[in-house]
């Protein structure tokens, strides 16, 4: 057995997390695709409480939840620093990742898979709200820093996969007037190489969403 295998599901923005990670800190390792409608019972022993992907096996021993395996990663591998070498800087990088977790990804998924017009309102007002705070706490290149860190990597369903979602459902929430410092942070950080030669291909990312919201708005007819 490779001593670090990955089980995720390609274009998995949460997968690709890990693997933005292990490509920072030159970290060989094999892929093991699987199938969530089909999963799998290697996916299944590994991760028998959440049963999702990205999981990370290092020496036999998985661990599951994509900032808990970075954060392992970057524990054990030296080379490049991801969080924070000082306690306060790594407390807050900590605190922004689990926003974007907690605080803005759940009311875009909500705003943007939902037909419902008061609910999509009121969750993009949300979003927008944790976006603002994000946008203000933009300071330099990337939340890192001049390199990608942890938060650029919790963000970066922002930078490709949003854009992707809005235009399918019909959503704006990365506006130029409202988030400037966040949009010039998006091209850049999907620009960089590590990023760039693993992104999926954002037609059919963008035909998977479309398919998915007519799929939506049939059944809530």
């Amino acid at each position: 057995m490779a001593e670090v295998q990955l089980l995720g599901v390609r274009g998995s923005p949460f997968v690709q997390r890990v693997q933005y990670a292990l490509r920072l800190k030159g970290i060989e390792y094999s892929f093991i695709e699987d199938n969530l409608r089909n999963k799998s019972e290697l996916l299944l022993k590994y991760n028998p409480i959440h049963k999702k992907v990205p999981v990370f096996v290092h020496n036999g021993k998985p661990l599951s939840e994509s900032l808990v395996i970075i954060e392992y990663i970057d524990e054990t591998w030296g080379n490049y620093h991801i969080f924070p070498q000082h306690g306060y800087e790594k407390a807050l990088a900590r605190f922004w990742s689990k926003f974007i977790d907690d605080k803005i990804l759940p009311p875009i998924f909500k705003a943007a898979w939902t037909v419902n017009k008061e609910e999509r309102e009121k969750n993009t007002e949300e979003a927008l709200q944790g976006l603002q705070f994000l946008e203000n706490e933009l300071k330099n290149k990337f939340f890192g820093g001049e390199n990608i860190g942890i938060v650029d990597i919790a963000a970066s369903y922002l930078a490709f996969w949003l854009p992707a979602v809005e235009e399918a459902v019909g959503l704006k929430l990365l506006s130029d007037d409202k988030f400037p410092k966040l949009l010039k942070w998006s091209q850049e950080f999907i620009n960089q190489p590590i990023v760039k030669e693993i992104l999926p291909s954002r037609e059919g990312l963008l035909g998977f969403f479309k398919s998915r919201y007519a799929a939506i708005s049939a059944s809530a007819k």
